[in-house]
């Protein structure tokens, strides 16, 4: 009998949990009214934010990032985005723990026919902790 009662007791409770929703009609309803904004997920712009990856910069310290690439090897910077794009994505692998970062940095920023060695991603790692990620 006790087996009973308890079962009855708990399935009420269920009953009641899903039935106060104020008029919802679905568990769909339930779950996006408890699930956190979208918002909160993206910046202003609406581009999704990630972790450890800083914003695109913009005016002198956009300069100041392909200056730092172009240290290293001019033929990085014809594509600028595609230069600050790999930045930013290095300073995600700096931040995040990466276990060789000067390792990483050179195979990110070995493109369009540049190879790069480990020495050339220590330059950029170096210089990107002066510049778009400080160490923190």
């Amino acid at each position: 009998m006790r087996i009973r009662t308890t079962s009855v007791a708990i399935l009420a409770v269920t009953v009641v949990g899903c039935s106060s929703d104020k008029g919802s009609n679905s568990k769909v309803d339930t779950i996006k009214s408890t699930a956190p904004e979208a918002s909160s997920a993206a910046d202003a712009s609406g581009a999704a934010k990630n972790a450890g990856m800083p914003p695109k910069p913009t005016g002198a310290e956009r300069d100041a990032v392909l200056a730092t690439i172009l240290d290293v090897n001019s033929n990085l910077i014809h594509d600028e985005d595609k230069a600050i794009n790999a930045a930013r994505n290095q300073c995600a692998a700096l931040d995040g723990g990466a276990t060789n970062p000067d390792h990483t940095a050179a195979q990110r920023f070995s493109y369009d026919g540049v190879t790069l060695t480990d020495d050339d991603g220590s330059h950029i790692n170096f210089g990107l902790r002066k510049t778009l990620c400080p160490e923190s």
